[in-house]
């Protein structure tokens, strides 16, 4: 499997991992506890060294790693808060996540 293919589903487990990390206390009585809090810095820690590190690696510079990062992280915050907290994305947040899809693709063209 190439880096970039690795680099990106670590880092969308990633971004699960710190969705759960952050916002399971608004949905689950147990998330907010001290243990799970510390505990789940542990994954979410590991998975964004490794995506980072695979990101680099395959594209050498930092900045297209940041893109990829950022695109990613809106679409599956996106993705979660409307399964999980039922919150419809409204217009503003649709177009939002279009364009994270539209980052995403761009940093993945040599263009």
């Amino acid at each position: 499997m190439s880096k970039l293919y690795l680099a990106i589903i670590i880092s969308f487990i990633g971004n699960l991992f710190a969705w759960i990390h952050m916002n399971a206390q608004f949905r689950w009585e147990w998330a907010k506890g001290p243990l799970f809090i510390t505990m789940m810095g542990i994954p979410v820690s590991w998975c964004f060294y490794y995506s980072t590190r695979y990101y680099v690696e395959h594209f050498g510079v930092q900045w297209s790693m940041r893109m990829m990062g950022f695109g990613i992280g809106t679409i599956s915050f996106g993705i979660l808060t409307w399964i999980f907290l039922g919150e419809i994305p409204s217009l503003k947040i649709l177009i939002s996540i279009l364009l994270a899809f539209a980052i995403i693709l761009l940093q993945l063209t040599n263009i």
